[in-house]
């Protein structure tokens, strides 16, 4: 996730195109360090999201409102004093930082017209929102700096504004062959590393995606690389500059499903197995990937604890299950026993007393073998203890061999649940997993009271031929899709082998075309342990062929009869319905 100087500088284009000679109807704080200016101009009203936060800095243009304080911060008071109704004339980006300075013009008290800068700088956690005289002289800015926070530049009203150059580093716009020969393949660094360490406004992941559309490997070192491929970098890095000058953006997000990955304003070619959606606005995809992204986080940060619980429960059964093999594999020498035990049976009658040991012939291999005796013991009660110790392992097998097998069930259902929390996208989801878990004994019940309402609900989709199809997002919805809301002849979709969703096909008695079960083959391999595997193989069968044992996990099925299919975890073409 790159707030780049490219990203900056498509914000710039989209904003001069948009508001630049808008006047500035209103001006809002509803965060300590975030802006939400109005502005009216001739293509209409907008607002202009302006955010100083140091984990999620941002600007884009927005038709959404959100609330604010009832008293107004300082700094906003400030702001309406002097630039209320005050007329944009100018928006720039200097030097491809990730810096954008709005020119405003404005009457004063006097009724002069007047010039200030509203600077809004996005670097991370040194994000800031300045407000200056038209001469660089700071008015007040919505952080303060000292000189005991940063040594470098102090950000306080009365001081000249600047930005410190303290990494020296170069306008990629103005880059010509031999600067960027010296600047970049000069260096024994990483080429990617060399790239962005160069130059303002390139980010580490724009630096790889010259590397990737160049065909060099970012990790090679720059100084390494033959004059053939020093020629594509630099032919790729001119042919962007190009496109930045000339204002040729195309903003889009990168989706794995439909999880927001990354985006940018150029296209990537460095996620080919992933979909990128693109955006005829910079501002729709920054509003609509960190709402995304938000979402996600959000349910990521309120599944942790079950996720620990789930992840903790399922290392302890994998050790146990561990352990209960070496266990089992340890009585594989039962049968030695019992041979023995019969040899000095049939033997043991010419032994002399006090022998320690029984030269015999093995009827069961043809070989002769000898066998260890406890000279202390009658042959009587050395061929007893043999066939104790048979016993007793034998005993061990059987009871290891049922514990086994319910180990490595209790090991499924936990994945089954993992993946269940994979999948999760809203806080009902994981409230019917939390429920899941507390009836398996996983976690403690809640106090007597009101029971949650659980609102969650299988995912929705349509095949291209019109037929519905159901994912279930945890086991409780797998059942509920299979036993409950499929009929016979509808049909079934499963990853084989692995913990997954079941995915339910209504057929309203019709004969499937070849291209729905496909699709379906898809989900199911994308909502499973396996979504990561270039291919999953899937089961299907109708649905009156799955049946549920007595007394199974939730989730748990059995069926004798399939058929299978190979499926890609690709999803991104089939339509979600709703969730």
């Amino acid at each position: 996730m790159a707030f780049d100087g490219i990203v900056i500088a498509n914000l710039v284009k989209e904003l001069n195109e948009t508001i630049t000679g808008g006047r500035i109807s209103k001006i809002a704080q509803p965060e300590n360090d975030e802006l939400l200016l109005t502005i009216k101009s001739a293509k209409g009203q907008v607002r202009l999201v302006l955010s100083a936060n140091a984990s999620l800095p941002l600007i884009y243009l927005t038709q959404n409102n959100k609330p604010s304080p009832q008293t107004a911060p300082n700094f906003c008071m400030l702001l309406r004093k002097h630039i209320a109704n005050g007329k944009i004339i100018r928006i720039y980006q200097p030097q491809m930082e990730r810096i954008i300075h709005f020119e405003i013009e404005h009457l004063n008290e006097l009724g002069d017209l007047c010039r200030k800068q509203l600077i809004v700088e996005i670097m991370g956690k040194h994000s800031n929102i300045i407000f200056c005289e038209e001469e660089n002289k700071i008015i007040d800015s919505i952080k303060h700096v000292s000189a005991q926070v940063s040594s470098l530049r102090e950000v306080l009203p009365g001081r000249t504004y600047f930005v410190p150059n303290t990494q020296e580093k170069s306008n990629p716009l103005t880059a010509d062959t031999a600067s960027f020969q010296s600047s970049v393949f000069g260096q024994s660094l990483p080429v990617q590393k060399a790239i962005y360490s160069a130059y303002t406004g390139i980010s580490p992941v724009i630096a790889k995606e010259l590397c990737c559309r160049a065909s060099i490997h970012d990790t090679q070192p720059a100084d390494s690389l033959s004059k053939e491929e020093q020629s594509r970098l630099y032919q790729h890095f001119s042919a962007l500059m190009d496109d930045i000058k000339e204002g040729n953006f195309s903003p889009n997000i990168v989706r794995n499903g439909k999880e927001p990955v990354d985006f940018s304003a150029v296209e990537f070619t460095q996620f080919p197995d992933f979909a990128s959606e693109s955006y005829s606005s910079i501002s729709e995809v920054l509003e609509t990937f960190y709402a995304s992204k938000n979402v996600y986080a959000r349910i990521r940060q309120k599944s942790v604890d079950l996720r620990k619980i789930v992840t903790t429960i399922l290392e302890r059964n994998r050790k146990k299950y561990e352990l209960q093999k070496k266990q089992l594999k340890d009585t594989e020498k039962r049968e030695k026993y019992k041979v023995y035990g019969e040899l000095i049976h049939t033997y043991g009658y010419g032994l002399e007393e006090n022998a320690k040991t029984l030269e015999a012939f093995n009827y069961y291999t043809s070989e002769n073998i000898s066998v260890p005796l406890d000279p202390q013991l009658t042959p009587q009660e050395n061929a007893l203890k043999y066939f104790n110790k048979y016993n007793k392992l034998k005993r061990t097998c059987e009871a290891l061999t049922d514990l086994i097998e319910e180990t490595k069930d209790e090991i499924l259902h936990l994945e089954s649940i993992s993946t269940s929390l994979d999948i999760a996208v809203s806080e009902d989801d994981l409230t019917q997993i939390k429920e899941e878990l507390i009836q398996c004994g996983y976690m403690k019940k809640r106090p007597a009271g009101k029971k949650e309402k659980i609102k969650s609900k299988p995912f929705h989709y349509l095949s291209s031929d019109g037929y519905h199809m159901y994912v279930g997002k945890n086991n409780f919805q797998n059942d509920e899709l299979t036993f409950k809301f499929a009929v016979g002849n509808d049909w079934w979709f499963h990853a084989k082998g692995i913990p997954g969703s079941h995915v339910v096909v209504k057929t309203n008695g019709d004969e499937l075309p070849d291209r729905v079960f496909e699709e379906a083959g898809r989900l199911a391999a994308y909502y499973s342990k396996g979504r990561e595997n270039e291919k999953v193989e899937i089961d299907y069968l109708e649905k009156k062929n799955v049946k549920k044992p007595k007394g199974s996990k939730p989730g748990f099925v059995v069926y004798y009869t399939n058929y299978s299919l190979v499926a890609a975890p690709d999803i991104s073409e089939i339509q979600l319905v709703s969730e």
